[in-house]
């Protein structure tokens, strides 16, 4: 698989990383998430080129990163291992909000390094800006761990233009998590472009819609039902879902037609958007992964991009993409 550097931080990643959360949080229900499948297919990536892992404390919480920790022991020096801090977890082991404090920076970070069996973290992020915190408080006490050799690049996820901005004053960012995809291209009016002022990486999580674009997906009530954090997010409910899935069903027919999946093709227009891009997506098998990575081998024409872009112009999925708290989490 080919080489990304992400902006111009030097931190080289595989084009196409992994968001291991599906594994253990999140999708699905307690059940059906299987560590053994999980492990398995953090290994398959491994084997498919992949270096570039993507975790957090809050996924589980915990879990996900002990998960991750059985890939790494035996190929740590072949891997990027990115995993983020930003939330307050309560002793009975739910989010309890944000906490973007130094001291949460430091505790988070002596825990991850403890699960997940390493001595230095790749890419460490703010999970989410705590409005709270000055972000200057936030970046800079992320940058004393950098300095005390424990994380070696710093990133920030779901901040605005401006806030990075300010963060990139106090220490270079190499990476910008945030949603991207057909289906949300907020980040182009403003965050992209400054990303790319500032050299910085985008790193863009869901880039199927969470399996929206994949065609893989339910109603939001029939996940409320089994826990699956989708039940809640507005663009799977009701009539949205009707008006999305035919967005959903246009970009399916448009595969078929070029021959591959609707999830290649959604991945094949998002690395084609730059190369300092470094989508993603999450998975639980090893089918999906195999069917992502072979995204990364096609090359669309130009004639393909275009009507990629028509059919998905900014602001074409109806509904919100979070719940009105997770909103509220968001820096606007």
């Amino acid at each position: 698989m080919d080489t990304r550097e992400l902006g111009t931080s030097g931190l080289l990643s595989s084009a196409l990383g992994l968001g291991c959360m599906p594994m253990s949080h999140a999708y699905g229900t307690e059940d059906s998430r299987d560590p053994a499948e999980g492990l398995a297919t953090l290994e398959a990536a491994v084997e498919l080129g992949i270096t570039h892992f993507d975790t957090a404390e809050v996924y589980g919480p915990w879990t996900n990163e002990e998960l991750l920790a059985r890939l790494i022991w035996s190929r740590r020096e072949r891997l990027v291992i990115a995993s983020k801090y930003g939330f307050k977890i309560g002793a009975d082991g739910r989010s309890a909000g944000l906490d973007g404090s130094p001291d949460n920076a430091r505790r988070a970070c002596e825990g991850s390094l403890k699960r997940l069996g390493i001595d230095c973290i790749d890419l460490f992020y703010l999970h989410r800006r705590d409005p709270a915190v000055p972000i200057e408080d936030s970046v800079g006490a992320m940058a004393g761990l950098v300095a005390a050799g424990k994380v070696r690049y710093l990133g920030l996820s779901e901040v605005s233009a401006a806030t990075l901005r300010r963060a990139a004053a106090v220490h270079p960012i190499a990476a910008l998590q945030s949603e991207y995809s057909l289906w949300e291209r907020g980040v182009e009016r403003e965050v992209l472009p400054t990303c790319r002022e500032l050299g910085i990486g985008l790193v863009p999580y869901a880039p199927l819609g969470r399996g929206f674009l994949a065609s893989n997906v339910t109603r939001g009530e029939d996940y409320a039902a089994i826990g699956d954090f989708r039940g809640g997010l507005p663009r799977f409910q009701a009539e949205n879902f009707d008006e999305n899935r035919k967005l959903a069903d246009a970009l399916t027919q448009f595969a078929v037609r070029k021959g591959c999946t609707a999830a290649q093709l959604a991945l094949a227009w998002l690395l084609a958007q730059g190369k300092d891009i470094v989508p993603i997506p999450g998975t639980r098998r090893r089918t999906h992964l195999a069917e992502n990575v072979a995204a990364t081998q096609m090359q669309l024409p130009s004639c393909d991009l275009m009507a990629l872009d028509e059919m998905f112009p900014r602001g074409a999925a109806t509904g919100a993409r979070y719940s009105e708290q997770q909103l509220g989490w968001l820096d606007r």
